[in-house]
């Protein structure tokens, strides 16, 4: 069993008393603030594209942009709050939240909607923060238990903000749904200031590697870019070979950039180890193709009126949403705890390939509604609950000491951009309407999760 590094007795202790409760509930109301921001739109997309006028390829940017702007915010607030104290990063984090959530619920058009994504993209931070900050407040049994309880919060409100967001849109609109997430924001932002402990020292002294962390986040925006424009051009396109021509040097700058600072973003040394390569892999490509395949390809199927089941918003999201969460939510309370059982690395790899064989099931079966509804209920219990818990436990445990925010920042950045790559890649053949269509993306998921597994055996644990 792995052991959680820079544990004390003073730490255990206080972990011990009723305050331990109170700071892990006041930091799933934040990270809720980035949860329900990611799951009560998703039924609402096609409201979204009716009223503006947008084509649902456009409209998938709403999604995409909020992903790809949580990969970054998430990356940076994590390694800043090494220096910044993580309950300042906190407030921080949530005061952009808000402003973005008042920007889209008063949106005219496309592109002001999409600016308020963007910043609401912040609140991505608060899962990486909240990681950070338990692993320095518990023991490690403690620990992996709290992991358990965070992670089920990407299951949002047991499953029931699915349906409510589809429930919202069909009576009051969507612009509702950014008032429901804005009004919890308030309350975060007020917790975090009453409940969570001052600031300690900074675990690192010095200054934030802001170089790194602007070119870093360069990169992560122009190979989203690169995949969502070879996707929908192809790769002989001049704006791709753009994208490629650019992702590449900021990754070659990066390298040098890092190779040269006195306090990287994350050593270079540790960037190529075994112990985080193939886990930032194995996170983009089960984000990319799970995400894709339930929250993007089978929302569209099912309210889809020709080759579809179609469903209203409501329906389609209490039938492959809400389920899904729910069974997700409460196997994802307990994952933190079997994942400290039978290892860390094990359970991510156990979790891996499970989600790999439910997802080619999903391809092979898309056009039967009923069996597609029992695999999302498995699904759920290997990928909202066991794969995410796993994945976020070793993250923290797996960072290098010198760099204690680099790997779980990184890793929440991978999510955002696993998940925007993943609706990049089916979105175009989604948008075709097509029962060919539909099948095809799930196929490109199956791919993605496949690939994921394979990452997931060449990953090993920190000594």
């Amino acid at each position: 069993m792995l052991v959680l590094p820079l544990a004390t007795a003073p730490v255990v202790e206080r972990a011990r008393t009723p305050r331990a409760g109170v700071l892990i509930g006041t930091l799933v109301l934040a990270i809720l603030t980035f949860q329900l921001n990611a799951t009560l739109l998703s039924a609402a997309l096609p409201a979204v594209g009716a009223q503006l006028g947008e084509s649902m390829q456009d409209v998938a940017r709403i999604q995409s942009v909020f992903f790809l702007s949580g990969a970054v915010f998430g990356m940076v607030f994590s390694r800043w709050s090494d220096f910044l104290g993580r309950k300042r990063s906190l407030v921080i984090v949530l005061t952009v939240l808000l402003i973005g959530t008042v920007i889209c619920a008063l949106a005219p058009s496309l592109p002001l909607l999409l600016l308020g994504r963007v910043l609401q993209g912040a609140s991505n931070a608060t899962f990486t923060i909240s990681f950070l900050l338990l692993s320095e407040r518990l023991n490690n049994r403690l620990f992996g238990i709290s992991v358990g309880i965070i992670t089920s919060v990407n299951g949002g409100l047991f499953g029931v903000d699915g349906f409510l967001g589809g429930y919202v849109t069909d009576t009051i609109g969507w612009r509702f749904l950014f008032v429901i997430t804005l009004c919890l924001g308030l309350v975060a932002i007020s917790c975090v200031a009453l409940f969570v402990p001052k600031d300690e020292p900074p675990t690192q002294d010095g200054s934030m590697d802001w170089w790194g962390a602007g070119i870093l986040s360069l990169f992560l925006v122009l190979l989203t870019s690169l995949i969502s424009q070879a996707s929908s051009a192809g790769w002989a396109d001049p704006l791709t070979m753009g994208y490629l021509v650019g992702a590449t040097v900021s990754a070659v700058a990066f390298v040098l950039v890092e190779s040269r600072t006195r306090r990287p973003l994350i050593p270079i040394h540790a960037l190529r180890s075994r112990q985080v390569w193939p886990l930032l892999l194995s996170t983009v490509l089960t984000l990319a193709g799970v995400f894709s395949a339930l929250n993007f390809t089978v929302v569209m199927l099912s309210q889809n009126d020709q080759v579809g089941y179609g469903l209203t918003a409501s329906m389609s999201a209490l039938l492959y949403l809400t389920p899904t969460a729910l069974v997700g939510v409460t196997a994802a309370i307990f994952s933190g705890w079997i994942a400290v059982r039978i290892g860390w690395i094990t359970s991510l790899r156990l979790s891996s390939g499970v989600i790999a064989l439910i997802t080619a099931g999903l391809a092979v079966f898309a056009m039967d509604r009923w069996m597609v509804f029992g695999l999302l209920i498995v699904m759920g219990v290997f990928y909202l609950g066991l794969f995410q818990s796993s994945v976020n436990g070793v993250s923290v445990l797996n960072s290098p000491p010198e760099a204690r925010g680099a790997l779980p920042g990184l890793n929440g950045a991978c999510f955002g951009i696993g998940i925007g790559t993943g609706i990049a890649l089916v979105a175009p053949v989604v948008a075709a309407g097509t029962v060919a269509g539909f099948q095809t993306a799930l196929w490109i998921s199956v791919g993605l999760t496949l690939a994921s597994f394979l990452a997931s055996l060449i990953l090993r644990p920190a000594a």
